[in-house]
């Protein structure tokens, strides 16, 4: 007997038939009306009664929400690897990660060649799916700098620019019959794909060996092979064979294929609507349950859990992998997964976690949460893992990445109420409100992650006209240090709600935030070049045309000190928030006179064309060093500060960002966040702390009133009075002391309970 422990997945195999081109479309709505969780079509490119496969992939996916779809098989000989590689991303990424690429070598080849493609004999056609796989792997690795080269004997690609990466991790299911076939389905594929009327007596068991015996040369788990079977059947009264008889014969005979052969995924091959729906709401959850039954009582490990010698290897000390809870052991990322090097690091910090969890519901954090804490490691938790801090990820510890958390849905259009998920990126929310004429204030990066941001402050290109992010957040939902899934708001659990507003990284793990949208057409974008020779004098006069002008207009500056010949020089992004061009390019003449003007480019578009969706897959960046500090004015002593750390040497990256305007009309102690009088942020990015932390102190930080903590990685406890305040402080660590009197939180900035109960 052998079982892999795979949950059970059921599907349809669809003909792709064009008399009624709708018909497949009709047949796969069904499929996922029934709970299937798969929908496949052949792929006969030859075949002129079929429509084309690829299309019709991308159209079923368009019309449905749940259900995978796949081919079964592609046909590699006429789907050049590099350009499906990049269509399969694309598709994942349009579908939220629904797309499985199911792929062959080729087998009928006079179609073939007729089409263009070139006959291979069996032999060649493995090593060409071989390096299929490998290029198409190429493809999809975003996070891999350099450029991919292959120089195989069927496929090439030479100097071929990575990406992009696709929503999820696409598995490459192979269909396979013969031995070499079979042992590079082992070595390289994530499922086997035979059709069971192909296959002889013993061919399950046979192939299952090979594939097996290929895996553990390989340093895998046998078990991270899923084994697929095309199958065929007819619902009848009574038992007239195989898969064919009452729902009670079906059940018991796909529960049998499941633990004795090891099949995780059972694709029906019919075009019966009838047929499909039993299938979907009577055969299929009655398997699952059996297995879930038989496996109960054999103590089945399942195959999510289950790693080879090679991965064990890599395994960190102090985490009991054995205990990940079973809801979330299937996406679980270890050291050694293929996964493991697109969640390993945040935007500009390398880590090295033992397990990445990625829960999809607010019940699942709870679960992730309580067995984080019960393992003694390091716990991060991560939303866009934009973080400056870095304190999404680790080493060695355990990251709770609740980037699947990633919806926007508008509750009440009335009051533009939006609810987000943390795992959003605020280019996405940008995107989704554009149809709406709204628009919501974030920072200026459309990859920063709604839970980060939304639970700090939120100091953005329209934040002087609307505030800070923060200021528009009406209610949330957080996962507590307990384990309990609270709702907080001005009503509901109050205290909390202020805490969550400022300090929120601090006080639990927020799944969504509800925020109060701001009505928004178009805006003016703005993007300027200043010579910066005078570099006190530029911000003297940048600062004070800011001030004077009206809430509308918010301005990031960007300082590039004198380097290597180079003289300094100041960028300026620019909203002005309102599609009247006339007023807004008024204003930004006034910014033009700060400095000798060296270029300028200006936008009308919408909000989400200035915080634009951004690739989420980070590769680190060599762990800067940073400081920030609030000001009120940038008056000359601020300016001549400023100016001496940019000629210092200790700093590689300055900014300045106008914040003040709507951000001042809330009073000091309406949130977390305290900092309602100052007009700008300043902000030193250097490669080592020490250095930094010396200029900063010596020049800026006399002159400071405050700081931004997403924007700070000076972790000295004093730094938390700067960023809360002494009454804010006293009064955040009274709500730690309620929510997290263990100090669960304390990976970024941390609050100490009040009391010091632990």
């Amino acid at each position: 007997m052998t079982d892999y422990g795979h949950e059970p997945t059921f599907g349809t195999f669809l003909t792709p038939q064009n008399h009624d081109p709708q018909g497949p479309v009709r047949l796969a709505r069904i499929s996922e009306a029934a709970g299937l969780d798969l929908v496949t079509f052949q792929d006969h490119p030859y075949q002129p009664g079929f429509l084309d496969t690829w299309t019709l992939l991308s159209w079923v996916a368009a019309r449905t929400e749940r259900i995978t779809v796949s081919g079964n098989v592609l046909n590699l000989p006429l789907r050049p690897p590099a350009v499906l590689a990049r269509a399969a991303a694309s598709l994942d990424l349009l579908s939220g990660g629904r797309f499985a690429l199911g792929i062959g070598a080729g087998g009928f080849w006079d179609a073939i060649e007729s089409m263009g493609g070139t006959r291979l004999t069996p032999a060649e056609s493995v090593t060409a799916l071989e390096e299929a796989i490998e290029i198409i792997r190429g493809i999809w690795d975003a996070g891999e700098r350099r450029i991919l080269r292959v120089d195989g004997e069927h496929h090439r690609v030479a100097g071929a620019k990575r990406g992009p990466a696709p929503a999820h991790d696409i598995p490459i299911w192979v269909g396979a019959y013969k031995p070499r076939m079979l042992r590079l389905v082992g070595r390289e594929a994530d499922g086997w794909l035979p059709s069971l009327a192909y296959l002889k007596d013993g061919d399950l068991r046979r192939g299952n060996e090979i594939i097996d015996a290929a895996a553990e040369e390989a340093g895998r788990d046998p078990a991270r092979v899923r084994r697929l079977l095309n199958i065929g059947g007819e619902v009848t009264e009574t038992r007239e064979g195989f898969l064919r008889g009452p729902v009670e014969q079906w059940v018991e005979e796909l529960t049998a294929l499941a633990l004795e052969d090891g099949i995780g995924t059972f694709v029906l091959g019919s075009d019966d609507p009838r047929l499909i729906q039993v299938y979907g709401e009577e055969i299929a959850p009655a398997v699952r349950e059996a297995v879930a039954r038989e496996r109960a009582a054999t103590g089945t490990v399942p195959a999510a859990a289950r790693r080879g010698a090679a991965a064990i290897a890599l395994r960190r000390d102090g985490i009991d992998y054995g205990r990940v809870p079973a809801s979330l052991a299937a996406d679980a990322v270890e050291p050694g997964d293929r996964a493991y090097e697109s969640v390993r690091h945040n935007y500009l910090r390398a880590g090295s976690p033992g397990l990445v969890l990625r829960p999809r519901t607010a019940g699942q954090v709870a679960e992730g949460l309580a067995y984080a804490r019960s393992q003694g490691v390091p716990l991060g938790v991560r939303s866009g893992g934009h973080g400056i801090s870095g304190r999404s990820t680790n080493d060695g510890g355990i990251v709770l990445d609740v980037g699947a958390l990633d919806t926007v849905e508008v509750v009440d259009p009335a009051t533009r109420r939006v609810r987000l998920g943390a795992g959003a990126t605020w280019g996405q929310v940008a995107e989704a409100l554009v149809p709406h004429g709204w628009a919501i204030s974030s920072g200026d990066f459309g990859g920063v992650g709604v839970g980060g941001l939304a639970t700090t402050g939120g100091i953005g290109l329209l934040g002087r006209r609307f505030g800070l992010t923060i200021d528009h957040v009406v209610a949330a939902e957080v996962v507590t240090a307990d384990g309990r899934v609270l709702h907080a708001s001005r009503e509901e659990n109050p205290d909390l709600f202020w805490g969550l507003r400022g300090a929120g990284g601090n006080l639990g793990v927020v799944t969504w935030v509800e925020i109060e949208a701001m009505e928004l057409g178009d805006v003016v974008f703005s993007q300027m070049t200043l010579d910066a020779r005078d570099t006190a004098g530029l911000l003297e006069r940048w600062g004070a045309a800011v001030e004077k002008a009206p809430r509308e207009l918010t301005s990031f500056l960007v300082l590039s000190p004198a380097r290597r010949g180079q003289d300094a020089v100041a960028q300026l992004m620019t909203v002005y928030a309102g599609a009247d061009t006339e007023a807004a390019v008024s204003e930004l003449e006034r910014l033009a006179e700060a400095g000798p003007l060296l270029g300028h480019q200006g936008y009308l578009l919408p909000y989400s064309g200035v915080v634009q969706p951004a690739e989420r897959h980070h590769t680190g960046g060599g762990d800067p060093a940073v400081r920030s500090g609030l000001v009120t004015h940038l008056d000359g002593d601020v300016s001549r500060a400023f100016g001496r750390i940019a000629s210092s040497r200790s700093s590689y990256f300055l900014q300045i960002r106008a914040t003040g305007g709507a951000a001042h009309d809330l009073a000091p102690d309406a949130t977390a966040y305290p900092h309602r009088h100052q007009n700008f942020l300043l902000t030193a990015m250097g490669a080592a702390q020490p250095a930094l932390d010396a200029a900063w102190d010596a020049e800026v930080a006399p002159y400071t009133d405050g700081l931004y903590l997403s924007f700070d990685t000076d972790t000295r406890p004093e730094r938390l009075l700067d960023a809360f305040g002494e009454a804010g402080l006293a009064r955040l660590r009274r709500v730690k002391r309620a929510y997290d009197p263990d100090n669960v939180f304390r990976a970024n900035f941390p609050v100490e309970p009040a009391d010091d109960v632990r």
